[in-house]
């Protein structure tokens, strides 16, 4: 039982990555998993990310999207 007990606590920082990953848009198998071999590190890295859902993508150059404009 306490074996148990020590690998859920283990697994927190697993857990918090993978989900804080997901809610900033990006992949929570594969921040879950850099998690195991970096755990501190990782929740570290994920918080000075760029959140990927709040800027809809690339924005085009001034040249490129003046290109695309039929006026």
């Amino acid at each position: 039982m306490p074996e148990l007990l020590l690998i859920c606590v283990l697994l927190i920082p697993q857990t918090v990555a993978g989900i804080l990953a997901k809610s900033m848009g990006r992949s929570f198998f594969f921040w879950f998993f850099i998690s195991f071999l970096i755990p501190i590190i990782s929740l570290i890295i994920l918080l000075f990310l760029e959140d990927k859902g709040e800027s809809g993508g690339y924005e085009l150059a001034e040249h490129v999207s003046k290109k695309n404009d039929p006026a």
